[in-house]
This record gives structure tokens, sequence and C-alpha cells, in this order.
């Protein structure tokens, strides 16, 4: 007779093997132990017990504080094994998939073997590839994860869940809960908080508030003007925005355990299989990106019933969200208009009649609205007081 099975709602933790420790904190704190009894087996023939002791307990208190301390939701052993591998990465990173090319031998003759300051300050600035998750993104906004497989952003709308009554509540809890048990590969939501900039709003405002029919109507649209310009001055604001990724590998996954989840055996296999197959054929992203659609279909047909609307994003809007995500703080924001990595940019001359230089790319099929274009440049944006 099946009974049911309480699963924790913290799905993450790790299970507890003894004494409500994981298997992690027991390796650390094992290990530690058996090697301070097996220096004082060694050691207590020759060093008195205090002196030992004065050793020995600073770093059995360490290793139990690495075992046992959090922070942020995270062990104090993973973060010392993360600063250590940041420590001994690459500081500076450039963006060159093809391989960071040496300097000119010009430029390398000029130091000589005796300056050691200047050598070794050359050393430390040299730059390493930067190599990114996402590879590219396709015409129809599907970000290229390389042989991790394919992946799609779509913007949700948000449903006022404190306003609506009881039964709406569980209607609403009811259609979101359809969707988790419909999802049988990964999923996130991402919850974006970006900058607010009302300077355009601001600008229209007051062109549009001389036309306006009535004296009060302009004098109000120049008051609320004004109070959107003090809140910008006084505050830092801020818009939140959900995104829905779904993530479609390319190879079939390998058998799962109870749970749903794979299991470490599969794991080891499938990083084998591709390890051996090899680069990965162009019939399979083909098929993977077919099946991304799908379940970003399934996604908007469930959702619908809550009020939940998802939109995909194209591929400039996809490139957007990447740029955001590894420069969330640039000085010109990214927009669906910015040329790509593998665009040539080349910006015309201003004319006689002292126009402001255009800047142009070079697009081999079609622009980021998705219009025809010939292998000639393009116009893209104009410069027009610092704002791209």
């Amino acid at each position: 007779m099946t009974q049911p099975v309480r699963i924790p709602s913290d799905v993450d933790r790790e299970d507890r093997v003894l004494a409500n420790l994981t298997a992690r904190q027991l390796a650390i704190l094992t290990v530690t132990g058996i090697v301070l009894y097996g220096a004082w087996t060694l050691a207590r023939g020759v060093v008195p017990l205090p002196v030992f002791l004065i050793v020995a307990v600073p770093i059995g208190v360490t290793a139990a504080v690495l075992a046992l301390g959090q922070r942020d939701g995270m062990s104090l052993d993973r973060l010392l094994l993360a600063a250590l591998r940041q420590r001994l990465q690459p500081r500076r990173r450039v963006a060159a998939p093809e391989g960071v090319q040496p300097a000119p031998e010009w430029l390398t003759s000029s130091i000589t073997a005796t300056d050691a300051t200047g050598a070794a300050s050359a050393s430390e600035v040299s730059p390493a590839a930067l190599r990114l998750p996402a590879e590219g993104v396709t015409e129809a906004g599907v970000v290229d994860l390389g042989p991790d497989g394919v992946a799609m952003v779509a913007v949700a709308s948000t449903v006022n869940f404190a306003l609506r009554t009881p039964g709406e509540q569980e209607a609403l809890v009811a259609s979101f809960g359809r969707y988790l048990h419909s999802i049988s590969a990964p999923v996130q939501v991402l919850i974006r908080a970006e900058r607010l900039d009302l300077t355009r709003q601001i600008s229209d405002l007051r062109e549009a508030a001389p036309g306006l029919p009535h004296p009060m109507l302009e004098a109000a649209a120049r008051e609320h003007a004004t109070y959107l310009d003090q809140l910008r001055r006084s505050t830092d604001l801020l818009r939140r925005q959900v995104l829905l990724v779904l993530r479609e590998p390319i190879r079939a996954t390998g058998p799962t355990d109870g749970l749903g989840g794979a299991s470490p055996l599969a794991a080891l296999r499938a990083r084998r299989a591709r390890s051996r197959d090899g680069e990965v054929t162009e019939t399979a992203r083909r098929s993977a990106e077919t099946r991304l659609v799908r379940r970003l279909g399934e996604a908007t047909e469930l959702l619908s019933p809550a009020g939940i609307t998802i939109t995909p994003l194209d591929a400039g809007q996809a490139t957007a969200v990447l740029a955001t995500a590894c420069n969330p703080d640039s000085l010109i924001p990214p927009s669906a208009g910015l040329a790509g990595a593998d665009e040539v940019i080349t910006t015309a001359a201003a004319d006689l009649d002292n126009e402001p230089p255009v800047h142009h790319r070079s697009t081999p099929s079609r622009d980021w609205r998705g219009q025809n274009t010939s292998p000639e440049s393009t116009a893209l944006d104009e410069w027009e007081g610092g704002d791209l």
C-alpha cells in the first residue's frame, strides 16, 4: 500500500546523514580529526600535550567554522574554494573568441630585461580570453549556449495577488501549480531590477505642455514634469522586469532518479558521451530549438488563465538583456539598436552642412528590426547629446 511522502519546501537542501550534518560537513570534520589524531600519535613522544594543543586547537576550530558556518545560504568551505579559484584565475579578460594574440614585437622589444618592475607589471596586466556561456543569439531570439544547449528568454506580465479575493487567489495558485507540474526541463524565473530613466518622459511633458487646450492643463503638465525631475534627482528609481528563461539541452539526458532529477551516474555518463561525440550537429541543434519553441507555447497556454502574458524576446531584445546582465552599470544603456559583436562598425564623416556624423554598421542579411538590408552599411543611429 502506497503512503504519501512529505517533501520539504527547500528542495535544494542537502541531505542530513548523521547528527543533522551533511556528508560534506562530516567529511571535513572527519578528515580533520584523523589528521590531528595521526599527528598526535606521531609527535606525542617528543611534543608535550599543551604545546600540541596550541597548534591543534586553532586548526580544529577553523575546520569546524568552515564546515558548520554559512553566509547568504552558502557554506564557508564553498566560499573559500570560490575565493581561491577566483584568485588563481586571470584578473583581466577580453572578448577574444579566437584567443589572445601576443603583443607586437616593436612593443615587447621596448621592455628590457634589466627593468624588472616593468616586466612584472606587464605580466600582471596580460589579459586572458573571456569565455561567456552564450555564444550568440539567432534571429528568432534563441540564445546559443554551445554544447550546453539553447535557451529562450520571454517577458512575463505580473499579477496583483494581494488585491484578489481568496477564491481568485486559489485559482491563481492552481494555474501556476499546473504549469509547475508540466515542467520537464530547466526553467528559470528571473526578476531583474534596473535603473529607470525619466529624462524622455520629462522632456515630452514639457514639449507637449504649450499645445494643451487649456492653461490649467498646461500648468499641470509642467508641474508634473517638475515633480518627476525632483523625484529623479532625489532618489534612485528602479523598475522590475520578470523574465522566464527556458533552457533545452541538445543531447538527450540520461535516466533520472526517483525524484525526477538526473542521477550522478547518469550525469557522468552524459559528460563522457559529450567528450566522445565531439561537435554538435546542426540537426540536433535545430531539434532542440523546436522543442524550446513548443515548451514556450505550452507555458503561454498554461499561464494565460492566471492572467500572465508571456511575450518572447526577439534577437535585439535578448541581446540587450544579456548585455545588461554582464554590465548592469554601463553608461550607455543597451538596446536592440546596438550592433552585434561580429558586425563591422564604420563612421561616416560629417558633410558640409554641419550635420552630425552618423554611425553605420555592415549587415549581411537583416537588421535588428527584421527588415531586409543590402550588404552595404546601413544607418544605425545618430549621436545626439551623448545618447545613442
